[in-house]
């Protein structure tokens, strides 16, 4: 999803408690995040690896000149063809410690041996933070967590079609009200977008909708800063 079709989303679920959620929670991850004081490491379940958080994690770290939020991807399973970057196993979480903060994104609940490791780097001073459905095993364990229960994803305005619902919110066409709910996808989408954010938004006044579209446009034919 790129950042027009993020901004579209956002317009489709205002008036919902998720773009400011999604803030939050990144502004939470920004923070831990400290730069030259350690990493980001990213994890999934063994069912499911976030490939797209991290894609777009590093692209928001390009964009906003914050390289410390480009993520090292822990895997499950590696295989010896794989390139480097790919190739980081579950033994890395068990060097994790101060100054490293891990990211956990679970929509069910990791098994016993991950949480085991999680924990432990809990212990030796990283910072943890999750992404999921609300396994209080999960909760437990993180400083700071962003849940998706059965009720929030019954909110109204998120919509798999945020195209038409948000050309629709633009024209005044409607609340912007969707049957279907947030789903995990969506909100990592909110979050990685919202990381590479350099400020909150202003709350003077509210921009047309056409005008934040003409803003973004501008700000993504802007050349990236460049890397350290």
């Amino acid at each position: 999803m790129d950042a027009v079709r993020v901004a579209l989303l956002r317009e489709v679920l205002a008036g919902t408690e998720w773009p400011a959620a999604a803030r939050r929670f990144a502004a939470s991850l920004r923070s831990s995040v400290v730069p030259h004081r350690g990493g980001l490491l990213l994890v999934g379940t063994r069912a499911y690896e976030p490939w797209h958080l991290a894609a777009h994690l590093v692209d928001e770290a390009a964009w906003s000149g914050r390289p410390e939020l480009a993520p090292l991807l822990v895997r499950h399973r590696v295989r010896p063809a794989d390139p480097a970057h790919l190739a980081v196993g579950l033994g890395r979480l068990e060097g994790a410690g101060r100054g490293e903060t891990l990211l956990l994104v679970a929509p069910e609940r990791p098994d016993g041996g991950l949480l085991e490791r999680v924990h432990d780097a809990r212990r030796a001073g990283a910072t943890v933070l999750s992404l999921g459905t609300g396994d209080p095993e999960v909760a437990g364990l993180a400083h700071d967590a962003l849940t998706i229960t059965p009720a929030l994803r019954e909110e109204r305005g998120a919509a798999e079609r945020c195209g038409e619902e948000a050309d629709g919110a633009a024209a005044g066409e409607g609340d912007g009200a969707a049957a279907s709910g947030v789903d995990l996808d969506m909100v990592q989408h909110l979050v990685s977008a919202a990381a590479g954010e350099n400020s909150l938004p202003t709350t003077r006044g509210r921009l047309r909708f056409r005008d934040r579209l003409s803003r973004l446009a501008d700000q993504l034919t802007s050349p990236p800063p460049g890397r350290w």
